[in-house]
């Protein structure tokens, strides 16, 4: 990402983010338009991240992870969005299927779950949304029976990322009645019998990203496969979710660089009226702000991780983060494309497919209209956390 000056704690993190910049523009760039226009999922790339170390860099390295400050790892996420938003987005989805093992399983759980998690083996997907559970993730209806040693559940799960080609489900379903203390979350593999992938979704953008409905139909699972005690799931997804907003808010910030990198390029090559268009005011003050969009973005995604990597509590600026590395986004790409004019709004250029992918991103991990709700409740708290 040309102009991008890091400020990294550690030599090993520089080294990282070098690799990943070399792998997106080596690996990434050069077949995403085609793969987004197959809507296939590159699943070699994933393995080849595992394999390079990218894929478990959040968590311990005794858990068989990288042991990078969450600062780094978003960085990484960056850089890997800038050359391909779908693999940066499976990367920050399955980073957070790892997150309830990791923080809430047991040790036997973690020894038997995450070398492969977290080593590229396998990749997983997170059930949380339903059809009529989206941002009210407490009343989800899917269930789980217990019955002698062993859960049964059936219902669906929608809005998948990664439906049909994972290789682990995190399946969040109804154990009672009790509205918060009501779900658990369960590991359940791919290949569960009466677990039903449905065709993937026909989507805007983001197409060599599946996403699809899980349908659970009488699917058994162990249950040693439930992680954490049964009732604690909607506090595992709620955790975890804040982590993913982080996630989302590098992705959506490495799409806009790219698309703010387009958009200089271009504007320095075309010629009208005798000069550059760089060098009409109209274009260049769109460029600044460009640039000071992607600038603050990346400030306020790194400030949030800061504080997760410092203990402290950090939930509200997640969702500030989320908010406005989103909203940034879908601004930046959207002027690149009109700076870029006709050419903007063809597939001869990455920037239209730019914008497709970065409106998502304003709706998946909690609407921005839930981060403002989350941001409203934290500053209406009698002693806001600073």
């Amino acid at each position: 990402m040309s102009g991008v000056q890091r400020d990294l704690p550690t030599d090993e993190a520089r080294e990282l983010i070098a690799l990943a910049r070399r792998f997106a523009t080596e690996e990434l760039a050069p077949r995403a338009a085609e793969f987004e226009d197959r809507g296939e999922c590159p699943r070699d790339l994933f393995r080849m991240l595992g394999k390079a170390g990218l894929l478990g860099l959040a968590y311990d390295e005794d858990l068989g992870g990288g042991g990078q400050p969450y600062e780094v790892y978003l960085q990484v996420l960056e850089e890997l969005a800038a050359g391909w938003a779908a693999v940066a987005l499976g990367v920050s989805v399955h980073t957070l299927t790892c997150y309830p093992v990791a923080t809430f399983g047991s040790d036997e759980q973690k020894q038997r779950f995450l070398p492969d998690m977290l080593g590229g083996e396998l990749l997983g997907a997170y059930c949380l949304s339903e059809a009529g559970a989206g941002s009210d993730a407490a009343s989800l209806q899917a269930r789980a029976e217990r019955h002698g040693d062993s859960y049964v559940l059936n219902g669906t799960k929608a809005w998948v990322t990664h439906g049909g080609v994972a290789d682990y489900y995190d399946v969040f379903c109804r154990t009672s009645e009790d509205s918060r203390r009501g779900i658990s979350m369960m590991l359940v593999d791919a290949d569960t019998p009466g677990l039903l992938p449905q065709p993937p979704e026909k989507k805007m953008g983001l197409r060599s990203s599946p996403t699809a409905q899980i349908v659970l139909d009488g699917a058994r699972v162990d249950a040693d496969r439930l992680i954490g005690a049964e009732g604690e799931g909607l506090k595992i997804a709620l955790s975890a979710l804040d982590g993913g907003r982080l996630g989302i808010s590098a992705v959506a910030t490495g799409v806009a660089q790219a698309a703010l990198d387009v958009a200089v390029a271009y504007a320095k090559e075309r010629r009208q009226f005798g000069q550059r268009i760089a060098d009409f005011q109209g274009v260049s003050f769109m460029l600044a702000d460009m640039a000071t969009g992607v600038e603050a973005a990346r400030s306020i995604y790194l400030a949030a991780a800061r504080r997760r990597d410092a203990g402290l509590p950090y939930g509200a600026k997640a969702s500030m983060a989320k908010l406005f590395c989103t909203d940034n986004a879908m601004r930046v790409t959207t002027d690149a494309v009109q700076v870029l004019g006709g050419y903007g709004y063809t597939s001869d250029f990455p920037v239209e497919r730019y914008m497709r992918e970065v409106k998502v991103m304003q709706i998946f991990e909690g609407t921005n209209q839930i981060q403002r709700m989350v941001i409203g409740r934290h500053l209406a708290a009698d002693q806001p956390k600073r």
